[in-house]
């Protein structure tokens, strides 16, 4: 007869369960964890592109504030009140609308086969806001219902000598030609959620001018006299941040008045920067 093998071994049904209560306690952990990880991750990925899109939009405004004024030495075009090298326009009402920035400077076209060769030219870009057209999918109302932020577009016109005026960007042609100047444009979005847009001008002792000067107000003499531009952008996130809605200031680089404390759980980043205004008071 053969002989019965006792090294036969297995695992109750309490012992299953053991193992299978201490698995779904490892994967649980791993879950918490997972998410954790994950929440944050997300919060360091809307923080980076708040951060990553502001800074584009104020290192182009930078750019073009550098450019005001500038002007070829022969340069021929009749100076009016239209080629203020900076004209920003203050806001009124900060929940419609935010400050708006004009800047002037001219460039030479050079044709070897036409006379004269040098063809100089005058162009203004302007950055604006408008409210902002996105859907607010936080809210579950019948009608459309938009976010609480601004949209920043930008613009650029060439001048016509011939009209003393600006030309429309969407007629512009290159000079002695009939191809579309790519040069020029009528409004285009450059960012979208943003809080506020801040331009101010300060003299070359530092000190703010106020109001901003024009061609007619009072402090038309101040015009020449702007060595810095204060560019002040504040952009919120695109999805909710916090967890608890509530109001948190974020100062203006203005008064009081200016500052923006909304009760929600967005996050808002301000960057101040100011831009050097090179060429003027060299006219």
């Amino acid at each position: 007869m053969r002989e019965r093998n006792h090294s036969i071994s297995g695992v109750t049904l309490i012992e299953i369960l053991i193992g299978i209560v201490i698995s779904m306690i490892m994967m649980g952990a791993m879950f918490t964890s997972y998410t954790v990880v994950n929440n944050s991750y997300s919060q360091v990925s809307d923080k980076a592109q708040i951060s990553q899109s502001a800074r584009n939009l104020v290192g182009m405004i930078v750019r073009d504030v550098r450019m005001a004024g500038y002007k070829y030495f022969n340069d021929t075009i009749k100076t009016t009140n239209e080629h203020l090298p900076i004209k920003i326009t203050k806001a009124k009402n900060f929940n419609t609308e935010c400050d708006k920035i004009e800047i002037v400077y001219g460039d030479v076209v050079f044709n070897a086969k036409k006379t004269p060769q040098y063809t100089y030219e005058r162009f203004k870009v302007s950055y604006f806001c408008e409210k902002s057209k996105i859907l607010d999918k936080t809210k579950s109302s019948a009608g459309t219902s938009y976010i609480d932020a601004f949209a920043v577009y930008k613009k650029k016109e060439k001048w016509d000598e011939s009209k003393l005026s600006w030309k429309n960007p969407d007629n512009d042609k290159l000079v002695h030609t009939s191809i579309d100047d790519e040069r020029t444009y009528s409004k285009e979005k450059v960012v979208d959620y943003v809080s506020d847009l801040i331009f101010n001008a300060i003299d070359e002792n530092g000190k703010l001018i106020s109001p901003p000067p024009t061609a007619t107000n009072s402090n038309k003499d101040l015009i020449y006299k702007i060595k810095t531009v204060d560019i002040s952008l504040t952009k919120r996130s695109r999805k909710e941040f916090f967890k608890e809605s509530k109001k948190r200031i974020k100062k203006s680089l203005e008064d009081d008045n200016r500052n923006i404390g909304k009760k929600d759980k967005y996050l808002r980043e301000a960057i101040i920067i100011s831009a050097n205004t090179r060429n003027l008071g060299l006219q």
